[in-house]
């Protein structure tokens, strides 16, 4: 077996701990399990790795205050009916399983090293997700390059609508980072502006015409939100 291969085994090994494979992947693996030692070193191992990552930190409900300021500086002033986001609870809470899912993106798409290895630079991850998980997209930036490097796991556009993503830094207004595409995953440059300030930006998808808002600002409903957090 090749490095390249037994690399891809331990990723499908995390996907399958985080529950992110098809449920036909998924039945594929736990066959695979029945046989494979390697694999289920591989299971135990990132068991283990996220199970830890989890226990350090409690659940955190973000203050009224947050939903306030993202929906001020999004929209302007509050409207007189309580916006479709805050009723439908985007901010219930955010979990360190959450962060767990999109660190494993982040050993995906930048290689970092794994739950054995050694030390990295910083990471930053936002997991934009709906209440209902209806719309969930992990965000990964890669500061290198000054990319987000997007995936998305649950949800799509509408028929006829595009969905477009937003971030807001601290008081300023919503800068539009583009219409996301069809397909699953997608690279965004994030503006200059905006890099030295990542892990304090607020990102936001909203729902829009095709080809995204005319105005320079969300006029749709925000489906989604995620706070940046460095790993």
């Amino acid at each position: 077996m090749t490095d390249a291969s037994e690399k891809d085994d331990d990723l499908l090994a995390a996907e399958y701990v985080l529950r992110l494979l098809a449920p036909d992947d998924a039945r594929a693996f736990e066959r695979r399990l029945a046989t494979d030692h390697g694999a289920q070193q591989s299971v135990a191992r990132w068991e283990a790795y996220f199970a830890g990552l989890n226990d350090e930190f409690a659940e955190v409900v973000p203050p009224k205050s947050v939903k306030i300021g993202v929906q001020e500086r999004l929209f302007g002033a509050p409207p007189r009916r309580v916006p479709l986001w805050q009723r439908a609870g985007i901010w219930q809470g955010i979990s360190f399983a959450s962060l767990a899912v999109a660190g494993f993106f982040a050993a995906q798409n930048l290689t970092v090293p794994g739950p054995q290895t050694g030390a990295r630079g910083p990471v930053y991850v936002s997991e934009i997700a709906a209440a209902d998980a209806s719309l969930r997209v992990l965000a990964l930036y890669a500061p290198e390059a000054g990319e987000l490097r997007i995936t998305r796991t649950a949800g799509a556009a509408q028929d006829g609508r595009a969905l477009e993503l937003w971030a807001i830094a601290g008081d300023a207004a919503p800068v539009s980072l583009g219409v996301l595409p069809g397909e699953a995953k997608a690279v965004v440059t994030l503006p200059e502006g905006l890099r030295a300030g990542v892990a304090t930006l607020v990102l936001a998808i909203s729902d829009e015409p095709p080809g995204g808002s005319l105005t320079g600002a969300p006029t749709g409903a925000v489906l989604a939100v995620g706070q940046v957090t460095e790993l």
